[in-house]
């Protein structure tokens, strides 16, 4: 297992251009702007030794910046499209601060669109992966059972079948397997996971389980203004 001494990454990844909610990055919610949550849970956690925003637009940086964020550099235009995955990005910003001389040996990446994340999150995300070894730990929610693959249904040739071949068994929600889902609000990995698997996740992936009240992802207009209100609930 990688020494508990090893240099530690917090990696923001908030681009310029967003469909959804337009701007969203540097827009205010509940009174401050979207980048300021990620900053100060990063920074509370006492785990991340390097706060680094990879943006491409100035205005982001700024807000970044301001947040208490390094801006080392400034993302490609290449690597800031629609469609562009995130394995390049972090390979991007790794490969940028080894060339200052600083080499990063965990990286923890934070979208800054789970505005809801704690300092505890990260601190135990970082923890976990230390005490146990493993490639990769990554938040996660439980979803209801009425969404298990073992209850869910789908449509084949116009009839209703069960998703899961077990599910054929299964009358009762009740009885589905519990399921989860990645929630978006802590990734962390070693860099070696990366290098050698080519994703986040490697071979050994570990759950950290999120409370669903400190989970959501802002996609959508709707999901802005539920996140605002629970943050104002929160604050209250």
């Amino acid at each position: 297992m990688p020494d508990a001494g090893q240099r530690v990454l917090g990696l923001v990844p908030a681009r310029g251009g967003s469909k959804g909610v337009p701007g969203k990055n540097v827009l205010p919610l509940a009174g401050h702007p979207l980048l300021e949550y990620v900053a100060r849970a990063a920074q509370a956690s006492g785990v991340i030794e390097r706060l680094v925003l990879s943006t491409d637009d100035e205005a982001v940086a700024e807000v970044g910046r301001q947040a208490g964020m390094d801006v080392p550099f400034m993302r490609p235009a290449a690597l800031a499209a629609d469609d562009t995955p995130m394995l390049p990005v972090i390979q991007h910003a790794l490969q940028v601060l080894d060339a200052e001389g600083w080499r990063a040996d965990l990286v923890v990446l934070l979208q800054p669109t789970s505005p809801l994340r704690r300092p505890e999150h990260i601190h135990e995300a970082v923890r976990q992966l230390r005490a146990t070894g493993a490639d990769a730990v990554v938040t996660v929610v439980p979803l209801p059972r009425h969404l298990s693959p073992d209850y869910v249904m789908r449509i084949e040739d116009g009839r209703l079948q069960p998703f899961l071949p077990e599910g054929a068994r299964l009358t009762r929600r009740q009885d589905a397997r519990p399921a989860y889902a990645r929630d978006g609000t802590v990734y962390a990995c070693w860099r070696t996971t990366l290098e050698r698997f080519g994703t986040i996740y490697g071979a050994d992936c570990r759950p950290l389980l999120v409370d669903p009240d400190d989970s959501l992802s802002i996609d959508t207009p709707s999901d802005w203004a539920e996140a605002e209100r629970r943050l104002t609930a929160r604050a209250g």
